[in-house]
């Protein structure tokens, strides 16, 4: 991700209502390699036009990352975009040598919870009514990587 993919990366956001709607100074930050906690920004672009599809953010705190962000264009959902981001991700997670992905998601999120199943992620909690608007559980994924 770079400072020039944030208009698209804000408009993705905002066009999905399971998306979280971040400001454009959460994302500058995310993209800063002196930030603390350390994070990982990527972006998928689409093979046949070049446009951006979709992205995620990821923060690491010694061998754990939390995906903290991952959205795709409701235009480019169901075309491996999201699978690929993850890949993409998984990748450079290895490569700082991180051990374990964890990750929330709400627990009415189907599609979600199918997708990071699908990609290996086991269900290890819950947080009772930890999403607000509506209040909803959080259900609590990892994936290790080790």
């Amino acid at each position: 991700m770079s400072e020039a993919d944030l208009d698209r990366v804000l408009e993705i956001g905002e066009s999905l209502p399971e998306a979280p709607h971040w400001k454009a100074s959460a994302y500058v930050a995310a993209m800063n390699p002196l930030q603390i906690p350390r994070r990982i920004a990527l972006v998928a672009v689409e093979r046949e036009s070049d446009a951006l599809a979709g992205f995620l953010v990821a923060g690491m705190v010694a061998a754990e990352a939390a995906l903290e962000t991952i959205a795709v264009a409701a235009e480019a959902q169901r075309r491996g975009v999201g699978g690929r981001l993850l890949r993409a991700l998984l990748e450079e997670l290895r490569a700082e040598q991180v051990t374990e992905l964890i990750l929330e998601v709400r627990a009415s999120n189907r599609a979600a919870l199918g997708f990071y199943r699908a990609q290996g992620f086991k269900e290890t909690g819950r947080r009772p009514r930890y999403y607000a608007d509506p209040e909803e559980d959080a259900v609590l994924m990892g994936l290790n990587l080790a």
